[in-house]
Parts: C-alpha cells; structure tokens; sequence
C-alpha cells in the first residue's frame, strides 16, 4: 500500500482568484513505514504573495524568482503520485490549487492520477468532535514533536502529517487477512493471516454467570421505574 503525504504552501487563500503554488512536500508511506523518498519543490508563482500569506509561511517573493514554473514540475510529479493514496490535511484546499495548475497545463484534475484522497482534517473531525483539529493542535494532543515548526512549509508539515496520520490510524492494519491466499506470508513487513485456518471455540456463560447477569438486569429495570428499554422490548415480544 503506497501512500503519499502531500502539502502544499501558496500565494494566498484562493486559486479561483489566480493565487498559486509556491512549495510542494511530499513524504512516501510504504505499507504505513515511512521510506525516506520524498519529493520536495519551491516553486516560482509568476506572481507576488499576499501579505498575509508571507507571515504564514515566510517564503518570500525574491528567493521565489530563480524557482522552476509548476509546468517545469508536473511531469515529475505526476509520475511520482501515480496511483498512490493520497493523504492531505484540508485536502479541499490543495487538491483545488493542485487542479487549477494541472488545468493551466491542459491536464486533467488530480483525482485521474491517483488513486484516492483522504482527507486528515475530516477524520479528526470524526475522531475528536468539538475539538480543535489545526495541524499543530493534533500535533500537541498525539504527542508529535512540532518544536521545529516557527512558520508553516510543505515539506516539514507534510512530514509531522505522516507521524499525526500514523498515529490516528494506529492499529488499523495491525492485522491484514489476505483473500487470496491459504497460509500466512510475509510482504512489505505485515504478516497477512488467513483466519479461516483457525478453529475458534464458543464459550457460554455458565448458570451462575447467567443468572447474576439477570440480577444485574433487574436491578437496573427497577432503578429505572421499569422504563429500560431492552425489558420493553421483551415485553412486546413475549
């Protein structure tokens, strides 16, 4: 499983108004092991920087002017997403800058060369409802050492991306069953185990289980006035 962790800095907040791309970071996962192929690019925007933008991530117009055009970068980029996951924090944001560059090319959106996007901000959402969710704030609460981050860069934040990302999904892949094959193998470091070749006994509660369970059931209906609804739902089917 190929992931790519990928962020992007820019002129400022809106590529329909013709802000642009300035950096480009990404860092590769190799089966949730990070590789150390990473793809790193500043590029020259042909245009300035809001003011607002240069106090986010401090890359200033003049280092910009010697920079490769996105169009110089594309095909390498291109190549290197080919078919991988892709992992964006606020994904709607870059993907729509990412979009409108490839549409300047005559290129087709993002979503026909790999093959999909998640989007991390969305799942910490889901995971911590309510709570702030920044990139730093997720860095903070997942213990990801974010000491080194003064002003924002694709690659360094692509970077503590893929560590918040590990650790979000930690355990997910912990154990892979593989469909396809009858007996454990070993691929990329995961261990893929068939569990059809294990006979898994069914163990039941004894009587004296069943019954203090029962007790603890009726301790419940009656602290309740008898409003619990699973003794209801007994009731109307008896």
């Amino acid at each position: 499983m190929r992931q790519i962790i990928l962020d992007t800095e820019t002129t400022g907040l809106s590529a329909d108004n013709g802000d642009r791309i300035i950096e480009i970071g990404c860092v590769e996962l190799l089966n949730r092991k990070l590789t150390r192929n990473n793809l790193h690019h500043y590029v020259n925007p042909e245009r300035d920087s809001h003011e607002d933008a240069l106090k986010v991530h401090g890359i200033s117009n003049e280092f910009l002017r010697d920079k490769p055009k996105f169009a110089q970068i594309a095909d390498e980029l291109l190549a290197y997403l080919d078919g991988a996951e892709l992992i964006i924090h606020n994904a709607p944001f870059d993907v729509a800058f990412l979009n409108k560059e490839l549409e300047r090319l005559g290129k087709g959106p993002i979503t026909q060369y790999v093959a999909s996007i998640t989007d991390t901000l969305a799942m910490a959402k889901d995971l911590f409802p309510g709570k702030r969710n920044s990139l730093d704030a997720l860095c903070d609460r997942l213990e990801v050492d974010n000491s080194g981050r003064t002003l924002h860069g694709a690659l360094l934040d692509a970077e503590l991306l893929a560590d918040v990302y590990i650790n979000m999904t930690r355990g997910q892949d912990a154990l892979l069953i593989d469909a396809h094959a009858g007996h454990a193998s070993q691929e990329g470091g995961v261990t893929l185990i068939d569990l059809s070749q294990f006979d898994l006994p069914v163990i039941l509660a004894s009587e004296q289980e069943l019954g203090a369970h029962e007790e603890v059931l009726k301790q419940m209906d009656k602290a309740s006035g008898g409003k619990v609804v699973f003794r209801q739902a007994e009731n109307s089917v008896a």
